[in-house]
């Protein structure tokens, strides 16, 4: 799980263009949005084709995304229980 965490955070800075951010930056648990990362609506869109095109997850329900991008550690555990790449 510590790699597939290791991977997600490298693969977020990467698909959102956060340059000013280091993987060390991210903690697990933190917020994505609005507090901690600070992420917004685009960004999720952006986590979703990410999440899609990298893990072969595709959300049916705009609700899941809530619950599953709340942290890096909550988006991890759905991606290893779900993924298909």
């Amino acid at each position: 799980m510590e790699n597939l965490i290791a991977e997600l955070k490298e693969r977020i800075i990467e698909s959102l263009n956060l340059e000013e951010v280091k993987p060390e930056d991210i903690a697990t648990d933190d917020p994505l949005f609005g507090s901690g990362l600070g992420l917004d609506s685009i960004d999720a869109l952006e986590l979703i084709v990410m999440m899609e095109k990298h893990y072969g997850i595709k959300l049916a329900d705009a609700s899941e995304g809530k619950a599953i991008f709340q942290s890096i550690g909550t988006m991890a555990d759905y991606i290893a229980k779900n993924r298909t790449k």
